[in-house]
């Protein structure tokens, strides 16, 4: 059992889901431990280690790409020892559960520190807190080739066997791709390694999803409530809104699923855990939604009424939910002209069309984005290509090369198409009564 408090991981799905089971930042035996999926770091507190934080509250710049913008870092917590070097240090957004669902630098300052727990593990170490909002403060340890720090990050989304895979067959690839176009050279052998080379990737990719399926199924904590959602029929929910959307209550966690897969991980023990329930009603009464707070009365989850509790069974979800998360319950009501909800994680259940819905719960993507599956279709292109040049004189090899450039393109579209197709016949079309999934469930 890990003691509190201790920090949780931003919410993920995917290869990355794993990192919200096991990857934690806790006091143990006078020492701070960060644990991933692949290691477990200990740093001594006190003076002989980690003397005080600095927290970096000011954000960095955003990344341009080939499609969606990579933003910067909210802010960054640096660990130093009594001399003001650096032992540590971590983004401030990689320890907040629920900073994929929200603007960049939505939470700052000390309140990013009381979510993501972080000020009561320091309070907790006896370690002092600094916030400067400059990072060219004398208080900020820079990051030098001989003090850099060692990341105290959650872990990568994708396993390291996965990049590296890549990055071998994508080096072998380029090269004799390159020695191909610059020479003019169609020996069999360059043609066959650069066919092996460029089916490595979408191999790779579904090995990846076999491997994350193979992970997550050893991942079984308990779960004591689990609560699905039941949409008023007026609203069109889907298929896979009702199959994959979900709230579970574990002995330690409240985890909010979300319809893409997407898990948040809230702790309902220690000082910073949920400690609220709270049913909002509009002017006449009538029920909006509930909002989960934490802490000095901050909103960590909505959940809408229309999609969570207004169809059949959801007074029963409701009362399941109030019964089993352990938190103080009560009601208000909006008052004067405010609106409910305010942005925040939950308040947009529904996506507002079935292609949304589709790139929402498509398998993630790597951070190269639409370049590696570009660089995927030009590898089988080239395969087949060469392949063809050269199948007259060399047949063998020509016909190999041609059917690892088809069977790259196969295993590149497959898992596409199949997605594609299930969605738009099955899973993205409203849900019937009769079809619907039981809406709680209670796991002994």
């Amino acid at each position: 059992m890990i003691p509190e408090p201790a920090l949780r991981p931003a919410g993920s799905r995917g290869p990355g889901l794993e990192r919200c089971h096991r990857s934690r930042i806790f006091l143990d035996q006078g020492d701070l431990v960060v644990r991933t999926r692949t290691r477990s770091l200990r740093r001594p507190v006190g003076e002989n280690g980690i003397a005080r934080a600095v927290f970096v509250d000011a954000g960095g710049d955003d990344m341009e790409r080939m499609g969606p913008t990579i933003p910067g870092s909210w802010g960054e917590v640096q660990l130093q020892d009594r001399d003001g070097a650096l032992i540590g240090w971590f983004d401030i957004e990689d320890w907040l559960p629920e900073s994929p669902a929200l603007v960049k630098r939505s939470v700052q300052g000390e309140q990013a520190l009381r979510r993501t727990g972080a000020a009561d593990l320091f309070r907790s170490a006896g370690v002092p807190v600094h916030i400067v909002r400059d990072r060219n403060d004398p208080r900020v340890a820079p990051r030098t080739r001989a003090g850099r720090g060692t990341a105290l990050g959650p872990g990568k989304s994708f396993p390291a066997w996965y990049w590296n895979t890549r990055a071998v067959a994508g080096g072998v690839w380029f090269a004799t791709i390159t020695v191909i176009i610059l020479s003019g050279s169609t020996a069999p052998w360059l043609v066959l390694l650069s066919a092996v080379a460029a089916l490595v990737a979408p191999t790779a990719r579904l090995a990846l999803r076999a491997w994350t399926r193979r992970r997550l199924k050893r991942c079984a904590p308990v779960v004591r409530e689990r609560v699905k959602p039941a949409p008023a029929d007026e609203l069109g929910a889907t298929v896979r809104f009702c199959r994959d959307t979900e709230l579970r209550v574990q002995d330690s966690d409240l985890v909010l699923r979300e319809l893409g897969g997407q898990e948040y991980w809230f702790p309902l023990t220690g000082p910073h855990a949920l400690t609220a329930l709270v049913l909002v009603r509009d002017r006449t009464g009538a029920p909006l939604g509930a909002e989960l707070r934490g802490p000095g009365d901050q909103v960590r989850v909505v959940l809408p009424w229309g999609p969570w509790f207004a169809g059949e069974g959801g007074t029963d979800g409701w009362s399941r939910l109030r019964r089993s998360a352990g938190l103080s319950v009560s009601e208000r009501s909006l008052t004067g002209k405010g609106t409910w909800p305010k942005p925040a994680l939950g308040s947009r259940p529904l996506p507002q069309s079935g292609r949304e819905a589709r790139a929402m719960s498509r398998f993630p993507g790597t951070v190269a984005g639409a370049s590696s599956t570009a660089v995927m279709a030009v590898g089988s292109f080239f395969s087949l290509t060469l392949g063809a040049r050269i199948e007259d004189s060399h047949p063998g090899a020509g016909g190999a090369a041609i059917l690892m450039g088809a069977l790259g393109a196969v295993l590149q579209a497959l898992p596409y198409g199949i997605h594609q197709l299930r969605s738009r016949l099955w899973l993205d079309r409203p849900v019937t009564p009769a079809g619907r999934q039981p809406l709680t469930e209670r796991t002994a």
